[in-house]
């Protein structure tokens, strides 16, 4: 292995092994608390411009496949484990995670503390950070850190959504309860705004039977305005994504005109954060995030609380509930998961009920977009 030099905006300099892109980059440090999935994670759009610090110490045990892949590249900029495993074992395994983070030039840092790492951005925040198998010099290392743009400032939109539009029909793995192929059976037919998709985003959206249409982050409301007039579509979702809403300035403008036309929306993540902003509630960073498959939720409904996947370093405020009720809660630091705008047929939720990876407790609700579109079809 080659030896990999970081340093941290704190000031940090730390050395360790690299096993991934022999390369320099700059980004973002978060921790994910996941216990599997370290594939779907790094191929997540919403960690574009991050180094992702896994709290689960064994990486690489499984390889990875095709099939699990949530996106068509790693957008991730590296990930940081604790211990490395080249050898893999599991009879889906194609490839090892050196192999596609080299593939995907995405940086793979082992042999360091992550304990150390976490508790560093639990206490401080998330955090810019450089890492370089070429340069060991602290003070060159720190000029580049300086003079890089911060993740707030870059639009990672543009680089992760599709440049064209086309048509999801696969439902989710290992299921046989639908066979979609080109004309899926739906209830419903669905555009999906494309800020950095999951695949199986898609997937269950196909499964909760939905006709799905993904168009690119730079669509035109007025066309969609027309083509729910025309009846050719009966909702709009609003996918996840990475970075920082506030800096979405024209997407905005067009979700502003889909309120106004009172079409059913539903939004994940990034989609629940612009949902909130376009509505006049600007949303606000976290100090480190929430990133993991293990985050209690509570159901204001039905008082049960449901284990879920997340990822996201923005919250949308709580005086929001001038306007929307409030759905769901975060019972690890009481920040809202979820809400339904009152008047209209819209709702998002924070958390990601696909759940890839992580638990499948929310996925009822792509089941409830389903119903709001029917039941605004026949008022």
């Amino acid at each position: 292995m080659r030896k990999i030099w970081i340093y941290l905006e704190n000031g940090t300099y730390l050395e360790a092994n690299s096993f991934g892109a022999d390369d320099t980059s700059v980004g973002e440090i978060v921790f994910n608390t996941s216990m599997s999935g370290y594939q779907e994670i790094m191929s997540d759009p919403s960690y574009a411009g991050q180094f992702v610090t896994f709290t689960m110490p064994e990486i690489g045990n499984v390889g990875v496949n095709a099939q699990d892949m949530e996106s068509t590249t790693a957008f991730a900029k590296g990930m940081i484990v604790r211990k490395y495993q080249s050898r893999y074992s599991n009879f889906r395994a194609e490839e090892s995670l050196e192999a596609f983070l080299i593939q995907h030039n995405a940086i793979g840092i082992c042999d360091i503390d992550t304990r150390y790492l976490t508790k560093m951005i639990r206490a401080e925040g998330a955090m810019m950070m450089v890492a370089s198998t070429k340069i060991s010099d602290k003070e060159e290392l720190k000029k580049i850190l300086e003079n890089s743009p911060r993740i707030e400032d870059i639009n990672y939109i543009e680089q992760v959504s599709t440049k064209k539009g086309y048509k999801h029909t696969s439902g989710t793995y290992g299921s046989s309860a639908f066979e979609y192929n080109d004309a899926p059976i739906s209830e419903a037919n669905v555009v999906v705004l494309d800020f950095g998709v999951k695949r199986n985003i898609l997937n269950e959206m196909v499964q909760a039977k939905m006709g799905v249409e993904v168009i690119p982050n730079n669509f035109d409301a007025d066309v969609l305005i027309e083509r729910y007039n025309a009846k050719e579509i009966d909702g709009i979702f609003l996918s996840n994504g990475p970075g920082d809403p506030l800096v979405l300035k024209k997407e905005q403008e067009q979700i502003k005109k889909l309120i106004s036309a009172k079409i059913p929306m539903f939004g994940i993540c990034l989609g629940h954060q612009l949902l909130s902003i376009s509505h006049g509630y600007d949303t606000y960073k976290l100090k480190f995030g929430h990133h993991g498959g293990n985050h209690p939720v509570k159901n204001a409904k039905t008082g049960l609380v449901e284990i879920t996947a997340q990822n996201h370093n923005y919250n949308v405020p709580d005086n929001i509930v001038e306007i929307a009720e409030v759905t769901h809660t975060n019972l690890f630091d009481n920040t809202i998961e979820g809400l339904k705008y009152k008047d209209e047929p819209i709702f998002s939720v924070q958390h990601h009920p696909e759940a890839s990876p992580g638990p499948r407790e929310s996925a009822y609700i792509f089941g409830e977009f389903i119903k709001i579109m029917q039941d605004n079809r026949n008022l």
